[in-house]
Order: structure tokens, then sequence, then C-alpha cells
């Protein structure tokens, strides 16, 4: 009997025990399913991640300042007033630092807003035309402050698209109107592109930026002073250049000898990822080993049914056998049985999970990615349950003598 043949005789065997045929796919489904949808949870809660934190630039070093002493109690770090605006001049320069490709130093304060009758509070940043690029954030609507409103003093401001619908109620109309701050009115000029990066304490979404040099001036912020200086690597292969160009040229500026502690510290976004990666990937293992029962059990499920078709089917193996046919023909036939009940479960299964993935996200808020090798391997780990589940039943029912096989009632 060619394989043609052994076919066309699984699939009649399947549909005639179909209630029980139906029940082992169903097994076999909810495994297969729920296996591919938590990878894909996994998966997707790790590019969400990521994406957080690329939107912070994933090429980014953030320089802050080291811990300030008052009295003999030490405050914490980013307290002390080491970063100056000399500094960040200082790693601009491709002579002191090759490898970095943008620099933008900032200095930040929580300030009162008023626009009308409305009042919010906010953080105000002083920044410089720069920090656009290598904050890797974009404007929305308007434009982005200029060398001339830093060299003017100008008051203007870039509000954060969270601030604008605060104050104005929406982003679109926030241009062109007065904000006071600290006493002093300022004309928007710009809003920027949401990220959705927040965190327990801030939003990236919530932010004022105005020229530094008007902040000096108008806030209270220090015109040489600043209390974090933002800069990029000319992109991620560089990141570890550009961080040793950094701390070398910092601690040459500051006169620092190695038995000194730094009076700064250099933070990246690579320990963010790894970290949330690690959280990430150790959920979808457990949520994965969790689904792999629902598949062990539907492969339980498999054995089962193939077990007792070889019980309802002895006289039909030995009547084949009396007939010519070998044990590796009986054997293929109900493996291929097996074979088609993991196979049809696993299509179903990722039928499941399509539908799931393309659901779910509305739901959860939560994005699902279904990966290329997580689709052919639960299909494979389909058809090799069915494989594993029917190999003793085949193998029982191949070993069948003919003449004891054609007495059995």
């Amino acid at each position: 009997m060619n394989f043609g043949q052994t076919f066309k005789v699984a699939l009649e065997a399947v549909r005639l025990n179909r209630t029980r045929s139906i029940l082992t796919i169903l097994g076999i489904m909810i495994g297969i399913a729920s296996v591919t949808l938590s990878v894909g949870l996994g998966l997707g809660a790790q590019q969400s991640v990521k994406d957080q934190i690329s939107a912070l630039g994933s090429n980014l070093l953030i320089i802050s300042p080291g811990s300030s002493t008052s009295d003999g109690v030490r405050g914490g770090f980013g307290s002390a007033t080491t970063l100056t605006r000399a500094d960040a001049e200082a790693l601009a320069s491709s002579d002191v630092a090759p490898s970095i490709s943008g620099v933008a130093p900032v200095a930040s304060t929580s300030q009162t807003l008023s626009a009308n009758d409305t009042t919010w509070t906010s953080t105000v940043v002083a920044a410089t035309p720069s920090w656009l690029d290598v904050r890797s954030r974009a404007v929305s609507v308007g434009r982005f402050l200029t060398d001339e409103d830093v060299s003017e003093n100008a008051r203007k401001i870039v509000l954060g698209p969270d601030t604008a619908e605060e104050l104005f109620g929406s982003a679109a109309i926030a241009v062109g109107q007065t904000v006071s701050i600290n006493g002093a009115d300022f004309q928007v000029v710009g809003v920027l592109e949401s990220t959705g990066s927040t965190s327990d304490t801030s939003s990236e979404d919530d932010t004022v930026l105005m020229p530094w040099s008007t902040a000096a001036l108008t806030v209270g912020t220090s015109a040489s002073t600043v209390s974090t200086i933002y800069i990029t690597a000319e992109d991620e292969a560089h990141l570890s250049a550009a961080y040793q160009e950094a701390t070398a040229a910092l601690t040459t500026r500051h006169d620092l000898t190695a038995d000194d502690d730094a009076d700064f510290s250099i933070t990246t976004q690579e320990s963010l990822v790894s970290a949330a990666t690690s959280t990430e990937q150790t959920m979808t293992i457990l949520l994965g080993g969790i689904a792999a029962i629902s598949l062990l059990v539907g492969g339980i499920g498999v054995m089962n049914i193939m077990l007792v078709s070889v019980t309802e089917r002895i006289r039909e193996i030995g009547l084949r056998k009396a007939l010519g046919a070998r044990q590796h023909t009986i054997r293929n036939q109900f493996l291929t049985e097996a074979a088609v009940l993991g196979f049809t479960g696993g299509v179903l299964g990722l039928g499941i999970a399509f539908l799931g993935a393309w659901l779910l996200p509305a739901l959860l808020d939560q994005p699902v990615t279904l990966a290329g090798w997580a689709i052919v391997g639960s299909l494979v780990v389909a058809v090799g349950v069915g494989l594993v589940a029917g190999v003793y039943p085949a193998s029982r029912a191949a070993k069948l003598a003919p003449i004891d096989a054609l007495r059995r009632d």
C-alpha cells in the first residue's frame, strides 16, 4: 500500500470515529492556540518595551551630575551642580569625542502654567535646538526652538502633547496661544508628537521646552550649569566608544584622578532594555509552560483515541494481515491517522491564535506578535505530538497475530 492509499484509509478512519476525533482535535487545538498566543503576548510585550525605550533614543547616553554634600549630609545622585554648558560644548567637539553625534544639555524646573482660566503644573526644560534630534522626538504642530530663539532670549515655548491638551483641550489649537509662566508670557510655537513613554513619576509627553537663555532670565535656571546632558552615539555600534570618550573627556575637564570618585554618572538605555527583556522572557516562559500543559493533555487524547481505535478494529487488522498486509503497513496507517489528528488540531489552533492576535490588542491594550518561527514550530509540534502519541498504539496494532485478531469478538 502506497502513501496515498494509506492517507485515504487514515482519513476514512478519522471520519468514521467522528466524535472521538473531534474531541482529540479539540485538545490539540486548545494547546496549540494557548502556546502560540502565550509566545505572541510575550514577544509583543518585549517589542512594546523596546519601542518605548527606542522612543527615548536607542543610542542615547544620559550624563547626570554626582551627589552633593551639605553639612555632612550627602544628597542623592544628580543633586550636585558639577555639569556645565562648557562640558556639553566640549563633548560636541569631534576632536574630543568623535563617536558622539549629538549633544543636548538641559536644566529643568517645575513651574505652574496658566492659560486663560486654566492652570497646570508641568516640568519646564531649558533646552537647545539640538534637543529634538538627540531625544529622537518630532513636532506634530508648529515648529521647534531655533538658534535665533536662543540668541534673542525669545519667549517662545514648545509644549508636550499632554500639556497642550490640559491647557487648551487640544494640541491642534495650542500654537499661537499665550501661556504665563512665573509671571512672564510665552508664545506657543509648537507641540511635540506623543511618545507614550511614562514612568512612575513623570510623562515624556507632559513637558514645556524653552530656550535655555530665556529660562535663565525667567524661571530661574542656571545659565552655566545643567542638570543633565543627553548625548547620542553615531549608531548603536559606537555606543560603547561614545561612553568611553564622554567619561575620559569629563574626567579630564573636572581634573579627576584615578583615585577620585567621579562627580558624574553615565547611564545607557541598554541596561533598561536588558532588564525589561529579561523580565518579559521569564513571563513568556512561564505562560508557555502553562500552555504546554494543554498541549500535553491533547497528546494524551491522541494516544487514548488511537488505543481505543486499535481495540475496536482488531478484526479489521487481523483480516488485513491475513490478506498480506505487513507490520509496517499497519503501523504507518495508525501513525498517519495520529498525524492527521495532530495536524488538523494544529491548523485550527493557529486559526484561533490569529483571531486572538487580532482581538486581544484591543481588549488588553497589549500587542500580540505572531512570529514566523512560532507558527511553523506550532505545526511541527502538533504533528509531532500526534506521531509520538500514536507510536505505541500503532506498534501494538502492527504486532497483532492474524489468527488471534480474527478470533476476537
